[in-house]
Protein backbone atom coordinates (compact mmCIF):
# COMPACT_ATOMS: atom_id res chain seq x y z
CA UNK A 1 0.00 0.00 0.00
CA UNK A 2 2.77 2.44 0.98
CA UNK A 3 4.70 1.56 -2.17
CA UNK A 4 1.62 2.32 -4.26
CA UNK A 5 1.18 5.70 -2.59
CA UNK A 6 4.86 6.49 -3.07
CA UNK A 7 4.62 5.60 -6.75
CA UNK A 8 1.49 7.74 -7.14
CA UNK A 9 3.19 10.70 -5.43
CA UNK A 10 6.28 10.27 -7.65
CA UNK A 11 4.07 10.21 -10.77
CA UNK A 12 2.21 13.33 -9.64
CA UNK A 13 5.50 15.19 -9.10
CA UNK A 14 6.70 14.15 -12.56
CA UNK A 15 3.48 15.51 -14.09
CA UNK A 16 3.88 18.83 -12.28
CA UNK A 17 7.53 19.07 -13.30
CA UNK A 18 6.62 18.15 -16.88
CA UNK A 19 3.98 20.84 -17.07
CA UNK A 20 6.44 23.43 -15.81
CA UNK A 21 9.07 22.23 -18.28
CA UNK A 22 6.54 22.60 -21.11
CA UNK A 23 5.95 26.22 -20.08
CA UNK A 24 9.67 26.89 -19.75
CA UNK A 25 10.20 25.57 -23.30
CA UNK A 26 7.82 28.16 -24.79
CA UNK A 27 9.28 31.22 -26.50
CA UNK A 28 8.71 34.61 -24.85
CA UNK A 29 5.97 35.43 -27.40
CA UNK A 30 3.96 32.32 -26.49
CA UNK A 31 4.55 32.84 -22.75
CA UNK A 32 3.10 36.34 -23.09
CA UNK A 33 -0.03 34.86 -24.70
CA UNK A 34 -0.40 32.38 -21.81
CA UNK A 35 -0.01 35.29 -19.37
CA UNK A 36 -2.72 37.23 -21.22
CA UNK A 37 -5.13 34.28 -20.99
CA UNK A 38 -4.36 33.73 -17.29
CA UNK A 39 -4.84 37.43 -16.59
CA UNK A 40 -8.25 37.40 -18.28
CA UNK A 41 -9.23 34.21 -16.45
CA UNK A 42 -8.33 35.63 -13.06
CA UNK A 43 -10.27 38.83 -13.76
CA UNK A 44 -13.58 36.91 -13.72
CA UNK A 45 -15.42 37.06 -10.41
CA UNK A 46 -16.53 33.41 -10.76
CA UNK A 47 -12.91 32.22 -10.87
CA UNK A 48 -11.68 31.60 -7.31
CA UNK A 49 -8.43 29.70 -7.87
CA UNK A 50 -5.15 30.40 -9.57
CA UNK A 51 -4.52 28.53 -12.84
CA UNK A 52 -1.19 27.34 -14.23
CA UNK A 53 -0.15 26.31 -17.72
CA UNK A 54 -0.43 22.56 -18.29
CA UNK A 55 0.45 21.85 -21.93
CA UNK A 56 0.33 23.07 -25.53
CA UNK A 57 -2.14 21.39 -27.84
CA UNK A 58 -1.30 23.32 -31.01
CA UNK A 59 0.50 26.47 -32.06
CA UNK A 60 1.24 28.38 -35.24
CA UNK A 61 3.40 31.34 -36.07
CA UNK A 62 3.81 33.68 -39.02
CA UNK A 63 7.00 35.74 -39.11
CA UNK A 64 6.12 39.02 -40.84
CA UNK A 65 9.66 40.34 -40.60
CA UNK A 66 11.18 43.24 -38.66
CA UNK A 67 10.46 41.48 -35.33
CA UNK A 68 6.71 41.20 -36.04
CA UNK A 69 5.00 37.84 -35.62
CA UNK A 70 1.42 36.60 -35.60
CA UNK A 71 0.88 33.80 -33.10
CA UNK A 72 -1.83 31.24 -32.46
CA UNK A 73 -1.66 29.07 -29.34
CA UNK A 74 -4.11 26.39 -28.18
CA UNK A 75 -3.29 25.14 -24.69
CA UNK A 76 -4.68 23.80 -21.42
CA UNK A 77 -4.44 25.46 -18.04
CA UNK A 78 -5.31 23.69 -14.83
CA UNK A 79 -6.59 25.06 -11.52
CA UNK A 80 -4.30 24.94 -8.51
CA UNK A 81 -4.98 24.74 -4.80
CA UNK A 82 -4.01 28.42 -4.40
CA UNK A 83 -6.58 31.18 -4.26
CA UNK A 84 -6.31 33.77 -6.99
CA UNK A 85 -4.20 36.67 -5.82
CA UNK A 86 -1.63 34.44 -4.10
CA UNK A 87 1.86 35.78 -4.77
CA UNK A 88 3.88 32.54 -4.85
CA UNK A 89 2.59 30.38 -7.72
CA UNK A 90 5.42 27.86 -7.71
CA UNK A 91 4.41 24.23 -8.39
CA UNK A 92 5.52 23.26 -4.89
CA UNK A 93 3.37 25.92 -3.18
CA UNK A 94 0.41 25.73 -5.58
CA UNK A 95 -0.08 22.13 -6.73
CA UNK A 96 -2.65 21.29 -9.39
CA UNK A 97 -6.16 20.36 -8.29
CA UNK A 98 -7.53 17.14 -9.73
CA UNK A 99 -11.13 17.78 -8.69
CA UNK A 100 -11.77 20.59 -11.22
CA UNK A 101 -11.81 20.47 -15.02
CA UNK A 102 -9.09 21.80 -17.27
CA UNK A 103 -9.58 25.09 -19.05
CA UNK A 104 -9.12 24.87 -22.80
CA UNK A 105 -7.69 28.15 -24.13
CA UNK A 106 -6.97 29.52 -27.58
CA UNK A 107 -5.29 32.85 -28.19
CA UNK A 108 -4.18 34.66 -31.33
CA UNK A 109 -2.37 37.96 -31.43
CA UNK A 110 0.32 40.07 -33.05
CA UNK A 111 3.70 40.62 -31.39
CA UNK A 112 6.47 43.11 -32.08
CA UNK A 113 9.77 42.16 -30.47
CA UNK A 114 7.86 39.49 -28.47
CA UNK A 115 5.49 42.06 -26.91
CA UNK A 116 1.75 41.73 -27.64
CA UNK A 117 0.43 44.55 -29.80
CA UNK A 118 -2.98 46.09 -29.09
CA UNK A 119 -3.91 46.22 -32.81
CA UNK A 120 -5.34 44.01 -34.07
CA UNK A 121 -6.99 43.31 -30.74
CA UNK A 122 -5.67 40.06 -29.20
CA UNK A 123 -8.23 37.25 -29.13
CA UNK A 124 -8.53 35.10 -26.01
CA UNK A 125 -11.06 32.29 -25.55
CA UNK A 126 -10.96 29.99 -22.52
CA UNK A 127 -13.68 27.50 -21.57
CA UNK A 128 -13.91 24.59 -19.17
CA UNK A 129 -13.02 21.56 -21.27
CA UNK A 130 -16.27 19.64 -20.59
CA UNK A 131 -18.33 22.68 -21.61
CA UNK A 132 -16.41 23.41 -24.82
CA UNK A 133 -18.54 22.56 -27.85
CA UNK A 134 -17.56 21.87 -31.45
CA UNK A 135 -19.33 25.11 -32.41
CA UNK A 136 -17.15 27.07 -29.95
CA UNK A 137 -13.99 25.43 -31.26
CA UNK A 138 -15.02 26.20 -34.83
CA UNK A 139 -15.85 29.81 -33.95
CA UNK A 140 -12.49 30.40 -32.26
CA UNK A 141 -10.62 28.79 -35.16
CA UNK A 142 -12.57 30.84 -37.72
CA UNK A 143 -11.90 34.03 -35.77
CA UNK A 144 -8.16 33.42 -35.90
CA UNK A 145 -8.26 32.31 -39.55
CA UNK A 146 -9.89 35.63 -40.48
CA UNK A 147 -6.91 37.51 -39.16
CA UNK A 148 -5.44 38.36 -42.53
CA UNK A 149 -2.96 41.05 -41.73
CA UNK A 150 -2.02 42.42 -45.10
CA UNK A 151 -2.91 41.71 -48.70
CA UNK A 152 -1.67 38.34 -49.84
CA UNK A 153 -0.67 37.18 -46.37
CA UNK A 154 -1.50 33.64 -45.34
CA UNK A 155 -4.00 33.25 -42.56
CA UNK A 156 -2.56 32.42 -39.20
CA UNK A 157 -3.90 28.87 -39.01
CA UNK A 158 -2.72 27.89 -42.48
CA UNK A 159 0.83 27.60 -41.09
CA UNK A 160 1.27 25.08 -38.29
CA UNK A 161 4.49 24.76 -36.32
CA UNK A 162 3.10 22.81 -33.34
Amino acid sequence: MAAGLSLLLFYALLCVAGAQDNYNELSVGYKNGVALALEQLSSHAAVHHHFRFLRTMDKAEIDAGFGVKYLFHHFYVKPTRCAKGTMDYSPERCPFRNDRPLMDCAVCYKTASDQIEQEPKPYVHCMQKPRLTEAMMTARTEHCKKMVYHSGAPTLLSVSTG
